[in-house]
């Protein structure tokens, strides 16, 4: 039996970015008879309604479906992708972003592996032009987690910027937790319900699309902060997966460990200067754990391996700031944004 699809895109001050989505949406090279696309615009302030009501003639055109759905308050992404799915009357509920650029076989891609009845959520891949250092590392660092992901069976995480679910199984979880204010691991938590409510979700990495990292090294490590800041939020109602989850680099963990007992050691040696090769020894040792990642790099961009000991440097403090920011609220009241019945 062919599956419907309805693919839910949210979006908020959108306007020079939502056409080429939908625009990349409607040149699908295969899609289900019963397909149809639902944009909300979380109470935009730009023109990002009449950007998506334009495409009304083309999508008609094309025999797909286009619902443009207006939030009266601008309330995240979470709360913005709850509200589509609701509405949506797909068999297949698909999430992307507006920022998002789908490949032409994209669409295909993210439902074949439905294919199998027991399969519940798929995740699909992310590719980038960008020449920027920043963008450039953030690319590099999606690679690393998708060959750990292709090596898996089955997979504990579906983010939502190419995430597609059995709609009545979404509908089972009560969707994104919508007291997540931004998009930031909201989707992690939902993986996480998923995979305890025993349900299986697989990678695709051929469901491919473009998408748009921060392009300074300043945004993607402001990013890295809130990261690691919601991370510990989610590891509070899934304290096992801070031990290990088939997304995160087991070597990431010990990066933020070593960065941190390096950096106090450089503090103390101020004072006490035995500590001084102390912090060298700690420094070798983050140095030998960042070389898998820049040898992997070395042919395809020799100039982002060779700086990526020191961008990965950045990053274990950035997360490690984010974990430091995060604990003083998980230690004491449950913080806001999070799940942790």
């Amino acid at each position: 039996m062919s599956l419907s699809v309805t693919v839910i895109v949210p979006a908020y001050n959108a306007a020079g970015l939502v056409g080429t989505c939908l625009q990349s949406l409607l040149d699908q090279n295969h899609h289900p008879d019963d397909y149809s696309v639902v944009v909300v615009d979380d109470a935009s302030t730009d023109n990002t309604a009449e950007v998506v009501e334009g495409f009304g003639p083309a999508f008609a055109a094309a025999g797909v479906g286009l619902q443009l759905l207006r939030q009266e308050a601008n309330g995240g992404p979470a709360k913005a992708r709850n509200r589509g799915a609701f509405a949506a009357s797909g068999d297949i509920v698909i999430f992307t972003d507006s920022d998002c650029e789908l490949t032409p076989d994209w669409l295909s891609e993210m439902l074949a592996p439905f294919a199998d009845p027991e399969i519940a959520a798929v995740k699909g891949a992310y590719l980038s032009r960008q020449p920027e250092l920043g963008a450039r590392f953030a690319q590099a660092e999606f690679e690393e987690r998708y060959r750990m992901l292709e090596a898996a069976h089955t997979v504990d995480v579906i983010f939502s910027y190419s995430a597609a679910f059995r709609r009545d199984v979404f509908l089972s979880l009560d969707g994104f937790d919508t007291r997540f204010p931004v998009a930031d691991n909201e989707d992690t938590d939902l993986s996480w319900r998923l995979i305890e409510a025993r349900h299986k979700a697989v990678f695709n990495p051929r469901a491919l699309l473009y998408h748009r990292h921060p392009s300074s090294l300043r945004q993607y490590y402001k990013k890295k902060i809130s990261r690691g800041y919601w991370r510990v939020i989610v590891y509070r109602r899934f304290p096992a997966k801070a031990v290990k989850d088939s997304y995160t680099p087991q070597s990431l963990k010990l990066q933020i460990l070593l960065g941190y007992l390096a950096l106090a050691c450089l503090v103390v040696s101020v004072i006490w200067p035995g500590f001084l090769a102390a912090a060298g020894v700690l420094l070798l040792a983050f140095l030998l754990t960042t070389l898998p990642f820049a040898i992997g790099l070395f042919r395809s961009d020799p100039v982002l391996a060779v700086l990526s000991p020191v961008l990965i440097f950045g990053r274990a403090l950035a997360l490690g700031a984010g974990i430091l920011m995060a604990l003083p609220r998980v230690l004491g009241h449950e913080p806001p944004g999070s799940r942790m019945s």
